[in-house]
């Protein structure tokens, strides 16, 4: 694990130098607010066939609604965001009985800077992932562990290819000291790259990739089951996931059409097709307004 955690940093070190981009991942750029203010805002709602999260259903596969708010000053900034999400049911109902729903919906706060150095954008941040009303008492209520966790992130992002002014490449580190289900720290990479398209009619196209990996700590597997704090794997310390897709854009709309994967073994135990994780490969549609 910690070869590969070495060799996927290395390989994020070397992109990063390049920048970072996601279209279909990232919020659109924050209005600006009238000349010679520093202020910027933006809104955006919207719908998904799917909420997926880092190669991860976070609704048991089904439509979800977001939306968020995103304000800027200089180069700060500071935003809200929110989606519907199922989790699936707690452990404690009675014997035959489904429990209780563990969570409904999602808040992300988020903030930090975004200086520039000649191309580059780099994104120094904090996100706090909160999940209102969450039926998360732990172990000794039957009900899964603490979900609401915070992340810290640094990344670059930038078009530095004079011919392919339309290419932006980079990358990104995300660490938590204490991982959604306290499944200990956890350690995140992505390296994304997006490519706009000239316009066909009212539409913007732009192609994105993503490629993804997390590296927590799992002591093993008893069977088929997994044993340790880092429960996202089957069993493994680490896990990669992707995706690749099309977004078009017309005015203030959106939309996006994109594949996702992992590299998680189903196995016997059915693992990205059961009743608390949904990691398989899927197709997802979203669309977005923004204002």
């Amino acid at each position: 694990m910690v070869s590969s955690f070495k060799t996927s940093l290395s390989a994020l070190a070397l992109v990063a130098t390049m920048g970072s981009f996601s279209a279909a991942a990232i919020a659109s750029e924050p209005t600006p607010a009238p000349e010679g203010r520093k202020f910027t805002y933006s809104f955006n709602v919207g719908a998904t066939s799917d909420y997926v999260f880092r190669g991860v259903s976070q609704n048991k596969e089904n439509p979800a609604i977001q939306g968020g708010i995103d304000l800027g000053y200089g180069i700060a900034y500071f935003g809200l965001w929110a989606s519907t999400v199922d989790f699936g049911r707690n452990f404690d109902g009675p014997l035959g009985v489904a429990g209780s729903k563990v969570v409904s919906s999602e808040l992300d706060i988020y903030g930090g800077i975004k200086p520039t150095w000649g191309p580059a954008t780099f994104d120094l941040g904090v996100i706090y992932y909160a999940y209102p009303g969450a039926n998360d008492g732990g172990a000794g209520k039957a009900q899964l562990e603490e979900q609401d966790y915070l992340e810290f992130k640094a990344g670059v992002s930038g078009a530095f290819i004079p011919a392919l002014p339309k290419l932006t490449v980079g990358g990104t580190v995300y660490f938590s000291p204490e991982y959604q289900g306290k499944q200990g720290e956890v350690w995140t990479t992505e390296l994304t790259a997006g490519y706009e398209l000239p316009a066909i009619g009212i539409f913007t196209p732009t192609i994105s990739a993503l490629y993804g990996m997390q590296f927590g700590d799992a002591t093993g597997v008893i069977g088929s089951f997994p044993v340790g704090k880092f429960a996202l794997a089957n069993g493994k310390d680490e896990l990669a996931y992707w995706n690749i897709g099309l977004s078009l854009a017309v005015e203030k709309f959106t939309f996006d059409f994109r594949y996702w994967d992992t590299d998680v073994t189903n196995g016997p135990n059915n693992w990205c097709n059961g009743i608390a994780l949904q990691c398989d490969e899927r197709f997802v549609f979203s669309g977005k307004f923004t204002y």
